[in-house]
């Protein structure tokens, strides 16, 4: 999957984040799957998003 769509489909997923908060979890995991394709393209991770994943991560531990 292009870089592009890969940064597209985070944005969606954000914007879900916010507008169905009971789904946070499921959104999570899609979150770090697609972060995990950046990685294995080589491609650098954008911090915030980093910062984000690791924050959820700390939430839902909690």
């Amino acid at each position: 999957m292009a870089f592009e769509d890969i940064k597209a489909q985070i944005a969606l997923l954000l914007e879900e984040m916010v507008q169905r908060p009971a789904d946070a979890h499921e959104i999570h995991e899609t979150l770090r799957e697609h972060l995990n394709e950046l990685k294995a393209m080589g491609m650098p991770l954008p911090e915030d998003l980093v910062a984000l994943e690791k924050q959820l991560e700390v939430d839902f531990d909690s």
